[in-house]
């Protein structure tokens, strides 16, 4: 057994200290309030790397640019908004503080993502429903693979909705060689602890020009007037990043380059060292050109016949804690089973890896089978849930090294059962 524990995506400083550098600068000149130096340092950092002649807000967290984004985007009671179902709930979640309706898209089978045929589809049909278009379209880079945002685009063009990438989990991710989160009208990027790159917690939201980027910025703060007074005449959102957090970020980006070269890295490590393990699949991008994945977190599916020590006391025991990410406040179930859940067997690795130090995860249940969105529609293909039956996470952070993923691949041939 390890004499540590292996993580998922551990938050990595820089070598050279440099997020304590920015850190004390904020302190020495005391900037440890919400905007400053390191505010705009790291706006313009983000602008660099996005390239495309970006504009970049920095927030307090990724699920504050999506609600930003949908505000811009003129989101309002009773609209819709398309959104990916295969995805954390900060895609989805905003769309409610608005008061609109998520209509969940499913996804399609190499990337996992957005499903461009299914897409069109719901358009059309929310069309002949209501009577009017939905007004956002959201597709997510999950666990870093890009979606198809070339065919998604031509959607969103032909009926003129305005797209907002939720590159959260995708910082670094290309297609065609250009940044995810530059496409749309609006992309969105997250800083979490257990992201690409992290300012302890904090997201962005890039847009296309000075004018949107303004209007962002007042709703981020509290949209005063120009008055010696506070004088306001819409509602803003306290969401800008503190000046300390930022500083982090501004160490982090001389390293960023240097993260997605590792999680790349631990990807095809997966790939070759399970690669002759019957039944157990690396998920990996399609192979066409247009895709460069982060690899932020690496993915596997298990087969349903696979065998795995301990499946028989699978889902017997009520969890009392959260499993995996930093959410640490939960509230306890009543059952320890719902109608839509990984397989036994999947559930029984994630025991037997927790057990052997090593941090695994169910990929995301889709939102489309969460009990909060029941009465939500949801234009479905069942790859989404089937994914979510068979699917788990592995660790790929900076912190995984060679000799760590080779034991995870150990465990997870020792679990199973010949």
């Amino acid at each position: 057994m390890s004499n540590k524990r292996i993580y998922l995506c551990l938050a990595h400083m820089s070598e050279a200290g440099l997020e304590q550098k920015y850190i004390q600068e904020a302190f020495d000149t005391n900037w440890v309030v919400p905007l400053g130096p390191n505010v705009n340092g790291f706006e313009k950092d983000l602008e660099e790397f996005c390239g495309q002649n970006k504009r970049v807000v920095a927030l307090s967290s990724g699920t504050a640019a999506v609600h930003l984004a949908l505000i811009a985007c003129g989101v309002q009671p009773g609209d819709e908004v398309c959104v990916q179902s295969f995805t954390f709930c900060a895609s989805s979640h905003p769309i409610t503080y608005l008061g609109a309706t998520p209509i969940f898209i499913d996804s399609e089978k190499d990337t996992w993502n957005m499903d461009p045929a299914l897409l069109e589809e719901a358009i059309k049909d929310r069309i002949a429903k209501t009577g009017k278009k939905p007004k956002a379209i959201i597709p997510v880079a999950l666990y870093g693979m890009p979606y198809d945002i070339t065919r998604i685009m031509e959607i969103a063009n032909h009926y003129d909705i305005p797209v907002i990438e939720d590159a959260a989990e995708g910082f670094g991710s290309r297609f065609n060689g250009q940044v995810l989160g530059t496409f749309g009208k609006y992309g969105v990027l997250s800083f979490n602890g257990n992201k690409m790159i992290t300012t302890s917690g904090g997201g962005a939201l890039i847009t296309n020009n000075e004018d949107e980027w303004r209007e962002i910025m007042m709703y981020a703060t509290q949209y005063r007037e120009s008055y010696p007074y506070y004088q306001h005449e819409k509602i803003g959102y306290n969401y800008r990043m503190s000046n300390i957090c930022a500083g982090i970020g501004r160490g982090q980006m001389t390293i960023v380059d240097e993260h997605i070269k590792h999680h790349k890295h631990v990807q095809k490590l997966y790939e070759k060292l399970l690669k002759d393990v019957k039944g157990i699949h690396v998920h990996a991008q399609p192979v066409t050109g247009e895709f460069d994945s982060n690899y932020w977190l690496c993915t596997i599916t298990i087969d349903p016949d696979v065998k795995i020590k301990g499946q028989d006391n699978a889902y017997k025991t009520i969890i009392q804690g959260a499993v995996g990410g930093a959410a640490g406040v939960i509230h306890v179930a009543d059952s320890a089973t719902t109608d839509c859940q990984p397989n036994d067997n999947v559930e029984a690795l994630r025991v037997y890896m927790d057990a052997a130090g090593i941090e695994a995860r169910p990929v995301w249940k889709p939102m489309h089978k969460q009990p909060v969105y029941k009465n939500c529609p949801a234009y479905t293909n069942g790859v989404s849930e089937a994914i979510f039956k068979v699917g788990m996470c592995l660790p790929a952070g900076p912190y995984v090294k060679d000799e760590d993923v080779k034991y995870i691949v150990d465990s997870i041939k020792a679990a199973i059962v010949d």
